[in-house]
């Protein structure tokens, strides 16, 4: 049996909660690209859930094999957690990631 999720990507690179998290860092009102390589059969529901918000940021039903993407811009700096959710059948993937949003960019 297929895995559901094979594996997730933010900003472009595989996602590794033991990887420096500056590499994934972005300053307010630039995306963080959220994605999610699918695979199996049939369709899956997948969406992105930023802590303290009622409503999903993405909500779609995906045909599989394919990539469920996701952008979400915050306003302001600080850190939150957003939670990806894959869903198929009795089938569920979770998985929380950290989005840090710096007050302005490096310099140099």
């Amino acid at each position: 049996m297929k895995k559901l999720v094979k594996l997730v990507r933010l900003n472009n690179l595989i996602y590794n909660t033991n990887r420096d998290p500056q590499v994934y860092r972005r300053v307010p009102k630039k995306p963080f690209r959220i994605q999610a390589l699918l695979e199996g059969e049939g369709r899956a529901h997948a969406q992105v859930i930023v802590d303290g918000e009622t409503q999903a940021r993405c909500d779609q039903q995906i045909t599989l094999p394919n990539t469920f993407t996701c952008e979400v811009a915050f306003d302001t700096a600080g850190s939150r957690v957003a939670t990806l959710i894959i869903e198929k059948g009795g089938e569920s993937f979770r998985q929380d990631l950290r989005l840090d949003v710096m007050d302005h960019a490096w310099v140099g």
